[in-house]
């Protein structure tokens, strides 16, 4: 091919460079022109136009254009521009260069791992020339030499070998081309997962079957990411319950079959991990096989068998009422044992879950309930069987029977047998009772017992008396024997403590009852070797009687004392007597108290009990209170003859102390204490069906209205006064007089804060005393209760003894010429007393008799009626009379109340005034007290017994009133249906019967 006439410019062709994926073009011109121009690939192929890649473009006759589109590497090389026109030719050619940037092919992110694993992180680069490549860790260049766990490989991934969860992070692969000064790099994310690890809270779980009890069972997983716990065998329905995340796994209503192993198992990338749990079910102790059984007495031996079942295997034990038939050495279940009653005739036998008690020879006293109990540690179940013994009567009940001759006494005959259907008989002398020659027997028969009434009439009639009992099992029979009794033998007296005015004495029951209770003891007394001896009798109740206090003592005197028992026989011989000295005059001894809570709750009413006076008369009581830990509230000074405080507006759930002392002129005595508890506060009712303030307000309001309209017209119709009286115009007779006419005037002292007397007459204290009767004395009573004659026409004011004693008193008797010095010349009168300028109509007690001593009762009064009652006097005589010579023996005490006839002169009732005669003015000729019950402005001020105490410190409703007190009074006996006689006793005093 020739070339002369074709020249190809290839200058600009000659050498080009560049990098992958840019695009280049070269041109190539023919001087000359040319018919054809082709390229030519490094290949020496001939590149053909239309390729997407690479492009040839003839661009004129003297020009072609090669481009080559988004170079690559595999583009690089010469390319070869060929000119030709017929048989001419020219060629030219240029080198072209591709290099390839650094490029990361494969760096995928986040990589994970599993714990423990040789990992290999992945980072593919590449460029022209080969780059360098570098590891960083979290911005820092990792040092392979001091880990050695670190390596790069031949690729130029990075190799971790025992990858760990402190690997996890950011790790960057970086190129390097250093002619060219280019650097990339890549950012890759390392996750490191962790295999999940069980941690069981408790390898063994235990539960209670059969108690509708839940039973937990858990699984807490740990790992990377979070596993996912689930349960062996897909547990599932109502049985089961699980939480969010299934680690935890709630059995409900345990029962013995949910026994045994559960397996959990814990998921996540990097695997999974399971743990066994164990559930261990308890059962409590259940009977399930106990029989009652039936023997007769005395029969060789029964059995009562008792099975029980339960988890861990329960242990079985016998009881009989607080008996354990195990001596305290209960047989387990793995150990059988043999347990011997002490009285070798029981026997107790455990194997596997049974237990059996063997009674050999019961008797009729091991019938009964007896318990079997089978325990565990879960619990216990306890279930009775009852064994049923057959046995013959068995009789009970005393053997002697003590009575005397025309005194009934029952010989009793009590059987115990079963059945219980018994046929009872009673013989005497081998003849059957009772018989044509037994008119004094009598038999009374209930299903238990019989009865034999025995009424003896003379000496014959002691002796032996036989019960036979007889059922289908057997017979059985029993001697009884009815003994004489006697009188009682005399109490010792063991000890006498003497106080100023009063005497305690102590003593023993005596050795021989007489073969009958004692019933009463009788004690003397009287000043050593003179005076006639004062005598009381007490009466014993259910607790029995060991001490006895002695009144009306002088203080600092020598004294002695005997003592007598009495039962139904008759009174037996005295004691020795015993000599003691009373003590000084001194303060009194502190009050006994007694506090009873109020329905209310906060309110509390205290009670006293005098004791001795120390010789002088009470005074008055002072009162004292305070809750805990707060301050004493004023002292309350109550007068003598109080017997009680009433506390109220108390605060609630508040603990109170309480001091009374009681003062004489001597001093006070030590306090007498209480302490109690106020109710917690009633919960308050908001039901809206209560009524409001208002209509309370209205509705008492509008009572008192009515009141005061009744009120006035009762007085304008009885007493012709009153508002309605004066809208009539028919004014009547005045109220004081018509009260005056009639008898019954109420007297009102107009005495700011002094407590009213309410004065009435005859008629209505006879009916108050006769509804009444005699009351039971007791420790806050009077040692006398006073009596009313209809012969005698005198007031006697009442006085209380100086120490309230034993409250069973029957009857007394005192000595006239033993009294208390303190009281010797003291005059008792009324608060307000008549003018003694004008007495037109005195009034003077005298006795019914002259020749009679005066009975210490309480006497109606007789008087003339006066048209000016104001001015009447009430002369009390209390001198003594001549003692009679004859004698009259100790009249037996009746329970029954004496009844007063009316007297329709009566003003004063004694028992309004609630005081008493001392026994010295009883007993002293020159000591007389005047009364003047009916004061000028027609008003009685008198001390009350009984008071109420608001809280909020007002003053106490009755005012201090010295009354005397010291002394002590004959006690009435209480007599007949009868009127009240005054009758002597052998030392001419005088008993009321």
């Amino acid at each position: 091919m020739s070339h002369s006439h074709t020249q190809v410019n290839a200058q600009a062709l000659s050498f080009s460079e560049g990098y992958v994926g840019e695009s280049r073009f070269f041109l190539c011109e023919v001087i000359g022109g040319a018919k054809e121009i082709d390229w030519f690939a490094p290949t020496s192929e001939k590149i053909e136009p239309g390729r997407l890649d690479i492009s040839v473009l003839r661009n004129d006759e003297t020009s072609s254009t090669l481009t080559i589109y988004n170079a690559k590497v595999d583009n690089a090389g010469t390319y070869k521009c060929v000119a030709s026109s017929g048989d001419r030719e020219a060629e030219a050619t240029v080198n072209l260069k591709i290099y390839q940037k650094i490029t990361f092919t494969n760096v995928p992110s986040p990589q994970e791992f599993t714990e423990g694993d040789n990992a290999i992180i992945v980072c593919d680069v590449k460029s022209s020339p080969p780059p360098t490549v570098l590891w960083k860790y979290k911005g820092a260049k990792i040092q392979f030499e001091k880990d050695v766990r670190f390596r790069i490989l031949n690729n130029n991934h990075l190799q971790i070998r025992g990858i760990r969860k402190t690997d996890e992070g950011v790790y960057t692969c970086e190129g390097r081309i250093k002619a060219r000064g280019e650097v990339d790099f890549r950012s890759i994310k390392v996750v490191v997962n962790v295999l999940p690890t069980i941690r069981i809270r408790q390898a063994e779980t235990n539960g209670t079957a059969d108690m509708g009890f839940s039973t937990l069972l858990a699984c807490d997983a740990d790992g990377f990411p979070e596993p996912m716990v689930t349960w062996q065998d897909e547990k599932s329905g109502d049985k089961y319950s699980f939480n969010e995340d299934g680690s935890e796994m709630t059995i409900l209503d345990v029962t013995k079959l949910d026994e045994g192993d559960y397996t959990c198992i814990a998921k996540n990338k990097a695997g999974e991990s399971e743990q066994e749990l164990s559930l261990k079910v308890f059962v409590q102790p259940k009977i399930t096989y106990l029989e009652s059984q039936t023997t007769t007495e005395m029969d060789e031996q029964v059995t009562l068998t008792c099975e029980a079942t339960g988890d861990p295997t329960p242990t079985i034990t016998w009881s009989f009422g607080t008996r354990v038939f195990t001596e305290g050495e209960q047989a387990s279940w793995t150990r059988p044992e043999q347990h011997k009653g002490p009285d070798g005739d029981v026997l107790v036998r455990s194997d596997a879950r049974v237990s059996s008690l063997t009674l050999k020879y019961a008797q009729y006293t091991d019938a009964g309930e007896y318990l079997c109990t089978a325990r565990n540690a879960i619990g216990e179940m306890a279930q009775p069987v009852y064994l049923e013994v057959r046995y013959a009567p068995k009789i009970l009940g005393s053997v002697t029977v003590y009575t005397w001759e025309g005194n009934p006494a029952n010989i009793s005959c009590e059987v115990l047998a079963h059945p219980s259907d018994v046929s009872i008989t009673w013989q005497r002398d081998g003849f059957q009772l009772p018989n044509a020659n037994t008119s004094n027997i009598k038999i009374y028969n209930t299903p238990s017992a019989s009865y034999l009434e025995v009424n003896p009439e003379s000496q014959s009639d002691f002796g032996n008396y036989n019960c036979s009992a007889s059922n289908e099992i057997g017979t059985e029979s029993k001697e009884f024997i009815m003994i004489p009794a006697d009188v009682p033998s005399a109490p010792s007296i063991t000890q006498v403590q003497p106080y100023s005015s009063t005497a305690q004495v102590l003593f023993e029951e005596p050795e021989s009852t007489g073969g009958v209770p004692v019933l009463k003891y009788r004690a003397e007394w009287r000043a050593v070797g003179r005076g006639k001896w004062v005598q009381r009798v007490y009466e014993v109740k259910d607790a029995g009687l060991s001490s006895v206090t002695v009144t009306g003592l002088k203080p600092e005197n020598d004294y002695e004392v005997k003592m007598s028992a009495i039962n139904g026989k008759g009174e037996g011989d005295s004691s020795q007597s015993v000599v003691f000295k009373t003590e000084h005059v001194r303060e009194p001894s502190p009050p006994i108290l007694e506090g009873t809570l109020q329905p209310k709750g906060n309110s509390l009413k205290v009670k006293w009990t005098k004791q001795d006076d120390g010789g002088s008369p009470i005074t008055h009581y002072l009162v004292r209170y305070k809750a805990v830990n707060s301050d004493w509230k004023p002292e309350i000074r109550l007068p003598n003859v109080s017997e009680y405080v009433m506390l109220i507006g108390l605060e609630w759930d508040t603990e109170y102390d309480v001091f009374v002392v009681a003062e004489n002129q001597q001093g006070k005595s030590k306090p007498g204490t209480l302490t109690f508890r106020t109710s917690s506060e009633p919960a308050a009712t908001t039901d809206g069906t209560g009524l409001n303030t208002g209509v309370i307000v209205g509705i008492l309001i509008l009572v008192c209205v009515l009141l005061l309209l009744i009120v006035d017209a009762t007085c304008c119709f009885l007493n012709k006064c009153g508002i309605l009286m004066c809208i009539c115009g028919k004014p009547g007779q005045g109220t004081k007089g018509k009260d005056i006419e009639t008898g019954k005037a109420a007297f009102v002292q107009d005495v700011p804060k002094e407590p009213i007397v309410e004065v009435r007459t005859e008629e209505e204290a006879t009916a108050n005393h006769d509804a009444e009767g005699h009351p039971e004395p007791n420790e806050t009573t009077p040692l006398t209760e006073p009596e009313q004659v209809t012969e005698t026409a005198a007031a006697v004011v009442d006085l209380p003894l100086s120490v309230p004693t034993n409250s069973d008193t029957v009857t007394d008797t005192f000595d006239l010429s033993q009294s208390s010095p303190v009281s010797e010349s003291t005059t008792l009168t009324s608060s307000i007393t008549a003018p003694p300028s004008d007495p037109p109509n005195p009034v003077h007690m005298t006795p019914p008799n002259s020749s009679t001593p005066k009975s210490h009762t309480k006497p109606s009064i007789s008087s003339t009626p006066s048209p000016d009652l104001a001015n009447v006097t009430l002369l009390v005589d209390l001198g003594d009379s001549p003692e009679p010579e004859a004698e009259v023996p100790p009249v037996v005490p009746s329970e029954e109340p004496v009844p007063v006839p009316p007297s329709p002169h009566s003003i004063v009732q004694p028992d309004a005034i609630n005081s008493k005669v001392t026994e010295n003015e009883l007993e002293s000729p020159e000591s007389h007290a005047t009364l003047n019950p009916i004061s000028p402005q027609g008003s009685v001020a008198m001390p009350l017994v009984n008071h109420e105490h608001e809280i909020d410190g007002e003053l106490p409703l009755a005012p201090d009133t010295d009354v005397p007190q010291d002394g002590s009074h004959a006690v009435g006996t209480a007599g007949s249906s009868g009127p009240s006689v005054p009758a002597k006793d052998e030392y001419g005093s005088l008993k009321a019967l």
